[in-house]
């Protein structure tokens, strides 16, 4: 993630989205991300394309890398 908390995510299909945390949490201890495919604090704010939850999967140390999927039942997050 990079100061301004944009995080490059890559897709099964090798495509790539930059993506930019909103909110960072851990419920029940595992880690969340609210993440928008906008940048937050400008006059656009209100014009967000996608929002997405996303749980850490795995962490795989050796690539230095995360591996996240979509939250789809908000239930989880209860």
């Amino acid at each position: 993630m990079d100061k301004n908390g944009k995080i490059m995510l890559t897709a099964e299909d090798g495509s790539e989205e930059a993506f930019f945390v909103v909110e960072k949490a851990e419920i029940a201890g595992r880690e969340y991300l609210l993440v928008t495919s906008q940048e937050q604090g400008g006059d656009d704010t209100e014009d967000v394309e996608t929002a997405l939850i996303l749980r850490v999967n795995e962490q795989n140390a050796e690539k230095d890398m995360l591996v996240y999927d979509v939250v789809d039942d908000e239930k989880e997050l209860l």
